[in-house]
């Protein structure tokens, strides 16, 4: 929650004041405004409307704005106020069900919400030691995810794809199906026209009921983009310390730091790998680290990661993955065989499923990889018809598998499901792996022809 004993000390004893004296760029420059880092402010134009601002640097004996608008009317001596020295914002039970944008303003058309709390946007994380360990999971409603991928309460995972590979009709499926008590969904840098299909389409009315939806759209101001996911992660701090379970889901992380690559430049920062300032490496451990469990309740994090050019080794992907306790990857062949979700499972993990799954889960759910990447080795033999059967026993069960395993992981958008029903799943699957396999030694003991065999499983089946 908002620490005010740390607002009241840094309240400035005096009204601040200054000029705009030049602007560059994004940048507004003003004189005589010594403003902390941070701090909002408001620009009065000529029309007698303000805008308002955001400090984000130094420079010499000028103080760099920059604006929440488009700079256009803004004239060199304009007169620029300080309205706050700690970004805040106001958050409550009344934003349950409600848009807001990225800076906290209710625009679904409805009334603004009355809420009686103010969270820091940019307060720190919990405390390493104050972290309780991750011992229960979070039914996701994904099949896959809760099966082979069982992600608990408080963890963070990252969703990694390139575009067009169903990151927003998975977000709204979790939406919908999750065990949350709560869904806080971030939109930054999303095309407009998409928005409204993900809330209508993906979300849907049952998902809205219980979701905080914050879209920042592309065509906003870097600093309202950058603002939106810090909104998203202090309306979540704001419920899990109300004492309930929160999964938050960020689209995209990538855009994020987009966001902060703008403003990094913009304020003079130079340019390292691939063009991302220094800034933007050491904001991302701050955003995501501020995820996790309390003694009170929890913030289940879903970041998605745009891989650029389906490149997961490129910068941001790279970091977040190293910060994350997991990652789930997306892949476009899966997509373009119509196998949704299209998640790849062998590339993926969640270093927490084996602290909140029992040892019958863990060991169905390490059979069936074994089985896959088995498969998945042998892929293109099998595809050309150059695979023998009866030269590998792992080889010949996945091939009668496979259909079963495909079967499972696919789920449909309306599809639910839930973590009891996902486990119970991987355990029929195991228990019809352990029926083939003495049906293979018994084909090999009736000296069943190799070209045979798998036609005989088949028809058995």
């Amino acid at each position: 929650m908002f620490d005010v004993s740390q607002q009241i000390k840094q309240i400035l004893p005096f009204r601040l004041t200054g000029r705009v004296t030049r602007v560059v760029g994004l940048t507004a420059s003003v004189s005589g405004f010594p403003a902390p880092l941070g701090a909002v402010c408001a620009i009065d134009r000529e029309n007698g409307q303000s805008i308002e601002a955001e400090v984000v640097g130094f420079q010499d004996e000028e103080t760099l704005l920059l604006p929440y608008e488009d700079l256009t009317g803004i004239r060199r001596g304009d007169r620029v106020s300080l309205i706050q020295s700690v970004p805040a914002v106001a958050v409550g039970e009344g934003i349950l069900g409600r848009v807001l944008d990225g800076r906290g303003r209710c625009i679904d058309g409805k009334n603004q919400a009355m809420l009686s709390h103010r969270a820091n946007l940019k307060a720190k994380p919990i405390s390493p030691l104050n972290r309780p360990r991750i011992d229960a999971p979070l039914s996701t409603g994904i099949r896959t995810i809760d099966g082979l991928l069982t992600c608990g309460k408080g963890q963070r995972l990252g969703i990694f794809a390139g575009s067009g590979v169903g990151k927003s009709t998975l977000m709204g499926q979790m939406a919908r199906q999750s065990s949350a008590d709560v869904n806080v969904v971030c939109l930054v840098g999303e095309r407009g026209r998409e928005v409204r299909e993900f809330l209508d389409r993906d979300l849907g009315p049952e998902g809205l009921a219980r979701s905080v939806v914050i879209v920042a759209t592309s065509d906003e101001p870097a600093l309202i983009r950058l603002r939106a996911a810090h909104l998203a992660t202090a309306v979540s701090e704001f419920f899990r310390d109300s004492g309930k379970d929160v999964l938050l889901m960020m689209d995209s992380v990538t855009r994020y730091a987009l966001a902060q690559r703008e403003i990094g430049l913009a304020a003079g920062e130079p340019p390292a790998t691939r063009g991302y300032p220094p800034s933007v490496f050491s904001l991302l451990p701050k955003l995501l680290e501020r995820s996790g469990r309390t003694e009170s309740g929890s913030i289940t994090g879903f970041y998605t990661v745009l891989v650029e050019a389906d490149d997961a080794n490129e910068p941001i992907s790279d970091t977040v993955r190293g910060i994350l306790d997991g990652h789930i990857m997306l892949s476009r062949k899966l997509a373009h065989e119509s196998h949704w979700p299209a998640i790849d499972v062998l590339q993926s993990i969640s270093r927490s499923m084996n602290d909140i799954t029992s040892p019958e889960h863990q060991q169905s759910a390490a059979e069936l990889k074994k089985l896959m990447a088995a498969y998945q080795q042998s892929e293109d033999l099998i595809s050309i018809g150059a695979y023998q059967a009866g030269s590998n026993s792992e080889v010949d069960l996945a091939i009668k598998l496979r259909p079963l395993w495909n079967d499972y992981l696919k789920q449909g958008n309306t599809e639910n499901s839930n973590f009891e029903e996902a486990a119970s799943g991987l355990q029929t699957l195991l228990n019809r792996m352990q029926q083939l396999k003495p049906m293979k030694s018994d084909n090999a003991q009736q000296n069943i022809p190799p070209g045979q065999e798998v036609e005989a499983a088949g028809s058995a089946s």
